[in-house]
């Protein structure tokens, strides 16, 4: 069984747990970038008008992905990593989901946060993934080991 750990993330904390997660499961590693890179007034989630916040305000929005060359078609499970933004995933990860194929693929979304839980972020990855099984995801610290990884994943 192929698997694939495919994250985004906006300050390295997510990266660092996709890291440890690509160790304990064996599994190839693709981080998944904005074709613009977020600034660090981007993700000012105080401000109105900072682009992560107007982003996150419209559920259609689709920032360009700086690629589609995340090996996607010869995984069987794709572990789906990102911070939790506004109770959710960011429109990012809404980008990567629609750029692929996901049939008969499963995904197991897990994300860093300082303290929110998924919300309707699961919801609306299991729409997204069409002819994909969803498993439900778990927020986890960057700093989880690779035992309490490995013990997750099975």
């Amino acid at each position: 069984m192929s698997k694939l750990v495919a994250y985004f993330s906006a300050s390295g904390s997510t990266a660092k747990l996709a890291k440890t997660l690509a160790a304990a499961a064996d599994a190839a590693l693709y981080e998944i970038k904005p074709a613009v890179p977020y600034t660090r007034g981007d993700l000012n989630w105080m401000d109105k008008k900072a682009r992560s916040t107007v982003e996150m305000q419209d559920p259609a929005c689709r920032p360009a992905l700086a690629d589609t060359d995340a090996p996607v078609a010869e995984a069987d499970v794709i572990y789906l990593g990102f911070p939790i933004w506004w109770y959710r995933e960011p429109s990012i990860i809404d980008s990567f989901l629609d750029a692929y194929d996901l049939t008969g693929k499963t995904v197991v979304p897990f994300f860093t946060s300082g303290g929110s839980q998924l919300g309707e972020g699961q919801q609306r990855i299991e729409k997204l993934a069409r002819g994909a099984k969803v498993l439900p995801g778990r927020r986890f610290s960057p700093r989880a080991s690779e035992a309490e990884l490995k013990s997750w994943i099975g």
